[in-house]
C-alpha cells in the first residue's frame, strides 16, 4: 500500500462525526442574540410603518432649513403657537381639547417639533432648545406671522422660552407650563437618555427600546398624570407613533439635553421682556413645582399659577385653566402695547420740544 493512499484513508470523511464539531456555548449565545435583534429590528420597522399608516398627517407640511415640519391650524384671531413636550406630538394638544377651546379666540398653530409626529429631525444638527427656537422663528416668518402668543409644555416650554429670548419680536406673550428650568439631579436621565448615545443608542432604539417602551408605558403615563386620573380622551393619543424608533431616539436626545440645557440657560431668564405666565400642576410628580416657583422668583414681572390637584399633564386635565392663562397673558401684552402706543407721540413731542442739547 502506497504512502499516499494511507494518508488519504486517514483523512476524515465529509459528514463524519469528526467533521461535526459542536459550537461553543458562547458562540450559540452570540448567534442567537444577533438573530433575535435582527428579528426585533424588522418587527419594529414594520410596526413603525403601520403606525404611520394608521395615523396619517392631520395638517400640512412646510420645509424650513431642510426640516420637514408638520403643523395644523385652526380658528381665527391673533396667532397662538402651541409647542408640545418630549415624547409627544400634535395629538397631545388636540386630544386635550385645548386646540378646540383656543380656536374660539385665536388662530391656533400647533407643530410637531423636530423628530416627533410627522416632522423630520435631521441628524446633521444638534436639536437643543435654542436650535429649535431658531427653527420655529423661521417657520413663523414663513407662515407670515410677525408676532404670536406662545404656549410651551414641558420640554416645549424650554423651546418657547428660547424663542422669546432669541427672537423677542416673534413673541407677544408667553405661557410656560410644567417646565424644567434649573439643573437638578435626575437619576432617570442616565437610564432614559441611554438611547441617545451614538452607535449603541441606534442599536437600542431599533431593537429593544420599543419593547421596553411598551412595558413601561402604563406606569409612565400614570406618573405624568398623577395625582389626577388619566382622562378617557387621552386614548386618542397614538402610543404606536410615540414608540417608533425614530421618535424614541428624539425623546432620548431631549432627555439627555435636559440638565445641560437648563444649566446653561438659567442665567438668561431675567432677560425675558414679554409678559410671562408660569403654570404648573401643584402636585406634579414628574417635574417638581419648585422649578416653576423658582422661575417666578427669577423673572420679576412674571405671574405664577399653580393648578390644584393637577400633575404634569395640566393641559390634559385642566385645559380651561391653561386657556385662561393664555388669554390673560395675551390681554396683558395688548394693554402694554396700547399704553406704549399712546405714550409714543407724547415722548416724540417732548423730544422735539427739548430741541438739540
Amino acid at each position: 500500500m502506497r504512502s499516499g493512499q494511507r494518508e488519504a484513508w486517514c483523512l476524515p470523511r465529509f459528514g463524519s462525526s469528526r467533521m461535526r464539531q459542536p459550537l461553543s456555548t458562547g458562540t450559540r449565545v452570540v448567534a442567537g442574540t444577533v438573530a433575535a435583534l435582527a428579528v426585533a429590528a424588522l418587527a419594529n420597522r414594520y410596526f413603525a410603518r403601520k403606525a404611520e399608516r394608521d395615523n396619517p398627517p392631520q395638517g400640512r407640511f412646510m420645509t424650513v432649513d431642510g426640516v420637514r415640519l408638520h403643523y395644523i391650524e385652526k380658528g381665527e384671531g391673533p396667532p397662538l403657537v402651541l409647542l408640545h413636550g418630549n415624547g409627544a406630538m400634535i395629538q397631545d394638544m388636540t386630544s386635550s381639547g385645548l386646540v378646540d377651546l383656543a380656536a374660539r379666540h385665536f388662530r391656533v398653530i400647533a407643530f410637531d417639533r423636530p423628530g416627533f409626529g410627522h416632522s423630520s429631525r435631521p441628524r446633521s444638527g444638534i436639536w437643543t432648545p435654542a436650535a429649535q427656537a431658531d427653527l420655529m422663528a423661521r417657520a413663523l416668518t414663513q407662515l407670515g406671522i410677525s408676532s404670536a402668543s406662545v404656549l410651551g409644555h414641558s420640554w416645549g416650554a424650554s423651546v418657547a422660552m428660547h424663542l422669546a429670548l432669541r427672537h423677542p419680536a416673534h413673541v407677544s406673550s408667553l405661557v410656560l407650563a410644567s417646565g424644567y428650568y434649573f439643573a437638578t439631579p435626575r437619576p432617570d436621565v442616565a437610564v432614559l437618555g441611554a438611547p441617545a448615545v451614538p452607535g449603541f443608542g441606534d442599536l437600542m432604539v431599533n431593537t429593544v427600546s420599543p419593547l421596553i417602551g411598551r412595558l413601561i408605558w402604563p406606569a409612565l403615563i400614570k406618573l405624568i398624570f398623577s395625582p389626577a386620573r388619566i382622562p378617557g380622551k387621552f386614548s386618542a393619543f397614538p402610543k404606536s407613533m410615540a414608540l417608533r424608533p425614530s421618535q424614541l431616539r428624539a425623546s432620548a436626545a431631549e432627555i439627555a439635553f435636559m440638565i445641560p440645557s437648563a444649566f446653561f440657560s438659567s442665567s438668561s431668564y431675567p432677560d425675558l421682556s414679554v409678559p410671562v405666565t408660569i403654570l404648573c400642576g401643584a402636585e406634579d410628580r414628574f417635574i417638581s413645582p419648585g422649578q416653576s416657583k423658582r422661575l417666578h422668583r427669577k423673572i420679576a414681572h412674571s405671574r405664577l399659577r399653580l393648578v390644584a390637584g393637577a400633575g404634569h399633564m395640566v393641559h390634559q386635565t385642566n385645559p380651561s385653566a391653561v386657556l385662561a392663562a393664555i388669554i390673560d397673558t395675551a390681554q396683558t401684552a395688548t394693554q402694554i402695547e396700547e399704553r406704549d402706543a399712546k405714550a409714543r407721540p407724547v415722548l416724540a413731542l417732548a423730544a422735539a420740544s427739548a430741541g438739540p442739547s
